[in-house]
């Protein structure tokens, strides 16, 4: 039982002169030449074409019961409301943030609840959307955001990533052209997208005034996303 350990490390120490002198015999690889490095970037703007407004309501109380029941009315309410006007992809329909918390006094004692609930209408029928969130009397405005669909962004990133590969290859040409080669063999390349003016995609907020707006329409207007595709890599000339 207790030679098998041995036998064992024996073989694998005796294996190491022949990895070694099998390393030793392989020759380092020829440097490369004529390799050039460039880019290309192909890019479009946009209607933004998708609404997300989220609606909230604050409450408090002294009873941490009463506060959250205030809120699971009001969500409650105005979620019954915006399901009768639900339409997919038109307009979704989300609970949000759902958020119960003490309010301490002088003494560090708990000295009331506070409490948030929010629902998010989202949708590329902007009439809809904002016809429906003026409409929701037990929750108030807090924000809107646009962007583009994720259907609307994967199209156009096909689109114009074709533009940016054939831009690519034509620079390609012209850079071998250029140095006196007639061809050129691809040696590695990456393709990269962004949004908006290469940053992440983030939707532009906009704060939204709350006050009278019962049974209205909330003014809305979006703007337009830059769909970006860059295309990198490496070319040996020839």
């Amino acid at each position: 039982m207790r030679a098998l350990p041995v036998v064992v490390l024996l073989v694998g120490l005796g294996s190491v002169p022949a990895f070694a002198q099998s390393s030793s015999n392989s020759q380092p690889a020829p440097p490369l030449s004529n390799v050039v490095s460039l880019s290309a970037t192909g890019e479009t703007e946009v209607p933004q074409d998708l609404l997300i407004l989220s609606l909230r309501t604050t409450k408090e109380g002294s009873s941490a019961a009463a506060v959250q029941n205030e809120l699971k009315a009001a969500l409650d309410r105005a979620l019954a409301m915006a399901r009768a006007q639900e339409k997919k992809g038109q307009m979704d329909v989300r609970t949000g943030q759902f958020s119960l918390y003490p309010r301490y006094g002088k003494e560090g004692k708990i000295a009331g609840w506070q409490g948030t609930a929010e629902l998010l209408l989202e949708g590329r029928d902007f009439s809809l959307v904002s016809s429906t969130a003026g409409k929701l009397d037990s929750l108030t405005m807090s924000s809107a955001a646009f962007s583009l669909s994720r259907e609307a962004r994967q199209r156009l990133e096909k689109e114009v990533e074709a533009l940016a590969i054939e831009r690519f290859r034509a620079r390609a040409n012209d850079v071998a052209k250029g140095f006196g080669f007639s061809s050129y063999v691809l040696r590695e390349v990456s393709v990269s997208s962004t949004d908006d003016g290469g940053m992440p995609v983030h939707p532009r907020m906009m704060a939204m005034e709350a006050k009278g707006m019962s049974d209205a329409s909330i003014p809305v207007a979006a703007g337009n996303s830059t769909v970006r595709v860059t295309v990198s890599g490496s070319i040996q000339l020839r």
